[in-house]
């Protein structure tokens, strides 16, 4: 059975990282996997899902690490929806780890 959120999370995180479809081929490539851009966009539109190591590799690129989370394995059933916004919010937050306690002070969190 097709996860919905793989489509959803490739997408968000290669235009995350600033990633072209073409800049994707040659980073796969760098890992031995030759990968048409046709086959890129089928992932992220949800005609098809990269096997599992594929799907290692594309997570090692796009620095996932929560796997089974960020894809929706293990989500608890209370958690709260993030609207999109919200999600790319997040992301950046991760993403810029220098900046988070910054972003603590101007949120007042303690």
């Amino acid at each position: 059975m097709k996860n919905p959120n793989i489509a959803k999370v490739l997408k968000a995180y290669r235009k995350l990282n600033h990633y072209s479809v073409e800049d994707l081929v040659l980073k796969l490539e760098n890992h031995n996997l030759s990968v048409a851009p046709k086959t890129i966009y089928g992932w992220e539109g949800g005609q098809a899902q990269p096997d599992a190591d594929t799907l290692l590799i594309l997570c090692k690129i796009y620095h996932i690490e929560n796997i089974l989370g960020t894809f929706g394995y293990n989500t608890p059933a209370d958690e709260l929806f993030l609207s999109e916004e919200e999600r790319n919010l997040v992301l950046q937050y991760r993403n810029h780890p220098n900046m988070q306690d910054a972003v603590k002070k101007l949120l007042e969190i303690v």
